[in-house]
């Protein structure tokens, strides 16, 4: 069924009786009405002829982390498919705002009231179909995933026949749209061109053979991959070589939303060099962190009978940028202490593992905060203001403007 809202028509047809009312009591002349006069104020627009449960952006945003979880884990590159997505629709929604500005898109359209929903609706579907679908195409999982888009489309009755970037209707707007972006993605230091690839990365060591009993190591300061008789993905594809490959060692040189650039070192904020083995001025602390390392790993043992607090009063209260709270003193809606939770530390630190890599299905991390955003947005749903002030929004600005600063 179509989303498109049916345009308005407003007709008054007055009879002469209508004409001629007037209200009388014990003599005084009360209201006299007048229905061949307007209302003020612009007549309510139609109900959409089609409603669904969620807003569009949202049912893409769904869509993508779909074909995440199908595709290869690879968080840089999914956090940035996120992203531009998010810029696509936001863009899309800004076009029929006459005060908000596109990220990359700029042009405004102009469209009865009562047609700016159907529009944004047509115009982010195609954008977001679009982008989509050109990032998906030659993952794991492109089948499966197009297939998802192109349903999708189909469900909004928006035909994907419609290429055109030319003129002003929803259609050809979200395409240009996605143009925009996908020329945008080109050229932003992602090597998207050629799979991501690292266009000047090579390991300094060679692989570490797994079962081998020798180690053989250039530098012990670098990263070495690992070779393992075969190796699976985090969501259980075989990959062609049983080598580890670095992810992402360029990703400091992509264009970003907030962070500035990173310079020829591909560092936006430079926190100093590394703890050194063998240099003598951090060769102690690199071997404390070592140390450290390999205590905190003991910490997942399952044959550990030792607990931990993890309930509110232990854990949290945290100053911003920093992980060293130690609870808060009462619950602020009931003004009670919390009472102690007090489970397995091995259970507790390896579910906090296992959700940051959660083996198949895995959206990644970066999906992972769109997943309980759209959560929390349920729960406050329909109670919506942006920054919890103001007046309340409809979803589907909700949305956009939700994914275009969580993914950026």
């Amino acid at each position: 069924m179509s989303s498109r809202p049916i345009a308005s028509r407003t007709g008054v047809r007055v009879g002469a009786a209508a004409l001629a009312a007037v209200v009388l009591v014990t003599g005084t002349v009360l209201a006299v009405t007048r229905p061949w006069e307007p209302p003020s104020g612009p007549p309510p627009c139609p109900p959409a002829a089609y409603q669904a449960t969620q807003s569009v952006a949202r049912r893409w945003d769904d869509a993508l982390l779909d074909a995440i979880r199908r595709a290869l884990p690879n968080p840089p590159v999914h956090a940035r498919n996120l992203f531009h997505v998010s810029v696509a629709m936001w863009d899309a929604w800004a076009a029929y705002d006459p005060t908000a500005m596109g990220y990359l898109f700029k042009e405004k359209l102009n469209v009865d009231r009562c047609d700016v929903g159907a529009a944004r609706n047509e115009a982010i579907s195609y954008a977001a179909y679009r982008v989509l679908t050109a990032r998906f195409i030659k993952t794991v999982g492109a089948e499966q995933s197009l297939s998802e888009f192109a349903d999708l489309m189909d469900t909004l009755s928006y035909p994907t026949s419609l290429t055109t970037t030319d003129g002003d209707t929803p259609a050809a707007v979200g395409n240009r749209i996605a143009k925009m972006v996908l020329e945008y993605g080109l050229a932003d230091g992602s090597n998207e061109a050629n799979g991501y690839a690292a266009p000047n990365y090579k390991p300094v060591n060679p692989p570490l053979v797994v079962a081998l009993p020798d180690i053989r190591i250039v530098d012990p300061n670098r990263w070495q991959p690992l070779q393992v008789e075969f190796l699976l993905s985090q969501n259980g594809v075989v990959l062609p070589s049983g080598v580890q490959t670095a992810v992402g060692p360029h990703w400091g040189h992509v264009t970003s939303f907030a962070i500035p650039p990173g310079g020829a070192e591909g560092v936006p904020f430079d926190p100093g060099p590394p703890p050194r083995l063998g240099d003598p001025t951090t060769d102690a602390l690199y071997k404390t962190q070592a140390l450290e390392v390999i205590r905190d790993s003991s910490l997942l043992d399952v044959a550990s009978d030792a607990t931990v607090d993890i309930g509110p009063g232990a854990i949290g209260a945290n100053a911003l940028g920093s992980n060293g709270g130690h609870g808060y003193a009462s619950n602020p809606a009931t003004g009670r202490t919390y009472a102690p939770d007090i489970v397995r530390a091995s259970d507790f630190y390896r579910t906090i593992a296992e959700f940051w890599a959660d083996g198949p299905n895995s959206e990644t991390p970066p999906g992972h905060w769109n997943v309980i955003a759209n959560t929390v947005s349920d729960a406050l749903a329909p109670n919506l203001r942006i920054g919890g002030q103001g007046p309340v929004v409809d979803r589907l600005e909700w949305d956009v403007k939700l994914y275009l600063a969580l993914n950026g």
